[in-house]
């Protein structure tokens, strides 16, 4: 059985995208199913290709408990609708950024990850770049939440069970 590929998408693939990417890895490992979900995350927008994650994100990432230090930014790319599963964005904006490069033969689900998270009532998760440390904690709030949810959906659609 070949993995489940998932993306976690947002503009610059430093703050939102790679906390995605942290937390849903760290939660796959925790159910035992690294060897049947891949994670990664990429930028609609190539400003910080090769730059570690934001400084605020890898220490609010830390004081959960999640490690952000190996992960690069990389930029959304066309071959990534034929190689991903699911591809998932922070906002509607990379939403739209990623329907414009979507090719017509994509594979991929693109969804927005706050689908997974309907408690919170909010449908995109905030860019805390430009904002104080509080915006980053608020972000983490509904990373973990929507992570949940689209483990608990993989798991169900997939049929998975814990290695």
């Amino acid at each position: 059985m070949s993995k489940i590929r998932v993306l976690m998408v947002c503009l610059g693939n430093i703050c939102r995208s790679p906390m995605a990417h942290g937390v849903f890895e760290a939660r796959v490992r925790e159910h035992g199913l690294s060897e049947a979900i891949e994670v990664d995350s990429a930028g609609t927008a190539g400003y910080h290709v090769g730059a570690k994650a934001d400084s605020r994100a890898r220490q609010e990432a830390r004081s959960r408990g999640y490690d952000l230090e190996h992960l690069r930014a990389r930029r959304l790319e066309p071959e990534d609708f034929l190689e991903f599963d699911y591809i998932l964005t922070m906002d509607d904006a990379n939403y739209r950024n990623a329907e414009r490069i979507r090719p017509a033969d994509a594979r991929a689900e693109l969804l927005r990850f706050l689908d997974f998270a309907p408690q919170f009532g909010e449908h995109e998760v905030p860019d805390p770049y430009y904002g104080g440390d509080e915006g980053f904690v608020h972000v983490m709030d509904l990373v973990e939440a929507a992570a949940d949810g689209l483990l608990e959906h993989i798991r169900d659609r997939h049929t998975l069970k814990a290695s």
